[in-house]
């Protein structure tokens, strides 16, 4: 979880790659309509997150049957999104890769072919509800670093989270 701009896809990716874990890029369950939004420049509302939600859920459900790690990406920015996706999943944890708005609008001013758009970032900072201390199924990774430290951050935390 994160926002736009955090890393997610990239480290999700590669991370699922080193632990042989089932990876899905939850951009792409997105109905058209939010995309179209996004790429006019429009924040997405609660009303537009909703479907959205229930299909990462629906995945989320899907793939922990069958995997022992599965990673899934979505930004997750407000605890009544999370909890959403707790519903129906309860071995589901979060893994929030958190930066300031700095690092995080110099890697979206360096990114090609994404539909986000860099002014929006405020938007989604502004919408952004840090996990609580009650939120214990969220661990935390620092991304200033690396990628490859992220990587390996986002790891160590993966193993400490399944024991």
């Amino acid at each position: 979880m994160g926002v736009s701009g955090s890393g997610k896809s990239a480290v999700a990716s590669e991370v699922a790659h080193q632990l042989h874990a089932a990876f899905l890029d939850g951009d792409f369950l997105h109905p058209r309509c939010n995309i179209e939004k996004m790429a006019s420049g429009q924040p997405l509302n609660d009303d537009d997150r909703k479907p959205w939600l229930q299909a990462l859920n629906d995945a989320a459900f899907a793939m922990q049957r069958t995997n022992k790690v599965s990673l899934i990406v979505c930004s997750a920015l407000k605890k009544h999104y999370r909890d959403l996706l707790r519903e129906g999943n309860p071995n589901l944890s979060f893994i929030y890769l958190k930066g300031d708005f700095d690092v995080i609008e110099n890697r979206l001013k360096a990114r090609k072919g994404h539909f986000f758009k860099t002014q929006m970032l405020v938007t989604q900072f502004e919408t952004l509800q840090e996990p609580g201390a009650d939120e214990t199924d969220v661990l935390v990774v620092d991304i200033d670093q690396p990628l490859e430290g992220v990587v390996a951050s986002t790891i160590e935390v993966i193993k400490k989270g399944n024991k």
